[in-house]
């Protein structure tokens, strides 16, 4: 997993030079300027991680309603005249010259608070009362924190990381189904309910109906793939960068990877985040209690989640959500809690190997 983990962040901060470097010229006067700010937050993400690695997982059951309940201020406080609006969403909080995006930090809290719960109370799965009802009761009200921002494409991720968690837990198929279907039918009245979404979404199903409007940047998305061929036109020899595509080093870098490296070095970081979902399957499976069992595979199915909507989106599969690509796009919180979260799995999987050891022995 450390290995893995390591070569999508190696990918990521190459493709992030290159992806930038047109913008980071005429914004910051350098072709390096966002690259190093990237260095810099994985360096702040390695340290998370090394810290999240050295603490017993089992040790962040007490901190998940504090953690959450911060999250969940700091989620009022994006709302408030503290809030940064960008790209017409008020999703950051500035600190100094920096912004950070507590919707990242909700992913983690709500994934330990559900964990604990039902960890807590595995053998009450049946009385919705003392297990679904109290998550879905958070879950609502996070979502509708994050809709006034709003963030469709992180309340996805947060859905996902619950259902999956309730899945491992054992959830009746029949309640989890239908939480499943309520949820997707909340997600499609929210995503109907402003035009600027209903256009956005339904612009993938027919982009060059409107390509200079809705279906700008997903025409301008498949023309970079589609012009990457089979190897590619080279590492840093991009032509969508210069202004075509925007977002390049954010939501769609994985268009500058299969433009610059071709189909080959998108296979490779599909490869990559398959090779993830199998680790961390495995790290979940090996868990030496219910608790790590939940974590790890919510930690997994999240990831995992966001990767797929991601290139979904990027590939023209899926609607165009404004995820970042994990480990590789630009973007301080998203690595910085990504990493944190990549800790607390190798922990896991430490003390599960670990666990195995003993019993063999």
């Amino acid at each position: 997993m450390a290995v893995l983990v390591a070569v999508l962040n190696g990918i990521g901060l190459v493709m992030v030079l290159s992806a930038s470097s047109v913008q980071s010229l005429a914004e910051l006067g350098s072709t390096w300027g966002y690259f190093m700010r990237q260095a810099t937050w994985l360096g702040v993400g390695t340290a998370a991680l090394a810290c999240t690695l050295a603490v017993d997982y089992r040790r962040w059951r007490r901190l998940a309603v504090p953690l959450l309940c911060l999250s969940g201020l700091l989620l009022v406080a994006v709302l408030s005249p503290l809030g940064v609006r960008v790209n017409g969403a008020q999703s950051w909080l500035a600190v100094g010259s920096a912004r950070v995006q507590p919707a990242e930090l909700v992913k983690l809290a709500l994934l330990l608070f559900c964990a604990d719960l039902l960890a807590r109370r595995a053998h009450r799965l049946r009385e919705s009362s003392l297990t679904l009802r109290p998550i879905v009761v958070v879950t609502g009200a996070i979502t509708v924190l994050m809709m006034l921002q709003p963030d469709l494409g992180t309340t996805i991720v947060l859905a996902s990381i619950v259902g999956s968690v309730l899945f491992l837990a054992g959830l009746p198929l029949g309640r989890l189904t239908g939480v499943v279907v309520l949820a997707t039918a909340g997600f499609l009245a929210l995503a109907m309910s402003a035009t600027y979404r209903r256009d956005r979404i339904l612009a993938f199903l027919h982009p060059a109906e409107d390509p200079m409007n809705t279906g700008y940047q997903l025409t301008q998305s498949l023309t970079g793939v589609a012009s990457g061929g089979l190897v590619g036109v080279g590492l840093g020899a991009s032509r969508a960068k210069y202004g075509f595509l925007p977002n390049a080093h954010t939501d769609f870098i994985f268009a500058i990877i299969s433009e610059e490296l071709g189909l080959l070095g998108a296979l490779l970081v599909l490869v990559l985040f398959v090779a993830f979902a199998v680790v961390g399957v495995r790290i979940a499976m090996q868990a030496p209690d219910r608790f790590g069992m939940l974590v790890a595979g919510g930690i997994t199915a999240w990831l995992l989640a966001q990767a797929v909507v991601n290139i979904g989106g990027v590939l023209g599969l899926l609607p165009i959500t404004g995820l970042t690509l994990p480990y590789i796009s630009f973007g301080g919180s998203s690595l910085v809690v990504t990493m944190a979260a990549t800790g607390i799995l190798l922990n896991i999987a430490r003390h599960g190997s670990a666990g195995g050891r003993r019993q063999t022995a």
